[in-house]
């Protein structure tokens, strides 16, 4: 693949949020299958949630392309409504419309204070988004376990992140204050006790593709330096959260 298209591939799919949120829907996608409850209205509604909600923290300061963004918002959040009304219940949209809250609270300009500001409490805000969708928004009951492995996870996968923007951000991160090799420490830590729970609450074939996720989630933080170039975060850590369906899929395909 020749530079150009390599170029059309970041603008279009990477930098436009897609992939982010794609990994993200993969993610939930996993404990679906994990739990046999998979449906493609709730494939849907976490898209939507994830894409709609990642270009809103992107485009905030970018003036008259921000209100197209809120328009495409507000479209979103009326199609995430219907797929909830009709094909769930009052139950599932309040479910949805609190995730939508903790999403604006984590990083909104109009307000004064905003959790993004919080200096450390970023990496852990993000990962409880995320396992907020995984164990209660797409479960008929909360299930702790999800929660606690998607929150360890993609906490650890936010440090390598706050590792890239060490030098730039203006709040206090991990790698600021313990330093870059401790932070990445913690990062294994994380990824290590998610993967503990994993192994002794998930099915033995999908705690197995989150054992393999998690090795190359250990390399990829292991690798991970201030200097790198932003596709390495915003594509080879990113994609880590897809990882365990993608085994899943490729043992699905094996046998």
């Amino acid at each position: 693949m020749d530079m150009h298209r390599l170029n059309l591939l970041k603008k279009y799919i990477i930098d436009s949020q897609i992939y982010v949120s794609l990994m993200g829907t993969l993610f939930a996608v996993f404990f679906m299958f994990e739990q046999d409850i998979i449906r493609t209205p709730t494939i849907a509604l976490i898209f939507i949630t994830y894409f709609s909600g990642y270009l809103y923290t992107k485009y905030q300061d970018s003036g008259k392309i921000f209100y197209k963004v809120l328009i495409l918002n507000v479209i979103s959040g009326l199609i995430s409504a219907a797929l909830i009304i009709y094909n769930h219940n009052d139950g599932r949209l309040v479910k949805w419309v609190i995730i939508i809250i903790i999403g604006l609270l984590y990083d909104s300009k109009f307000l004064k204070y905003f959790i993004r500001k919080i200096p450390l409490f970023k990496v852990f805000y993000v990962g409880l988004t995320w396992a907020l969708i995984n164990s209660w928004l797409i479960l008929p009951t909360f299930h702790p376990e999800i929660f606690w492995i998607s929150l360890l996870f993609i906490t650890a996968l936010v440090l390598p992140f706050d590792i890239r923007d060490m030098k730039s951000d203006t709040v206090v991160t991990f790698p600021r204050l313990i330093g870059e090799q401790n932070t990445k420490y913690f990062a294994y830590f994380l990824v290590f006790v998610s993967l503990m729970i994993a192994i002794f609450y998930l099915k033995p074939e999908y705690s197995f593709a989150f054992y393999l996720t998690s090795i190359i989630t250990f390399i990829l933080i292991y690798l991970s330096e201030n200097g790198n170039k932003d596709s390495y975060f915003s594509f080879w850590i990113e994609t880590c959260s897809g990882m365990p369906l993608l085994f899943m899929l490729l043992h699905w395909l094996i046998n």
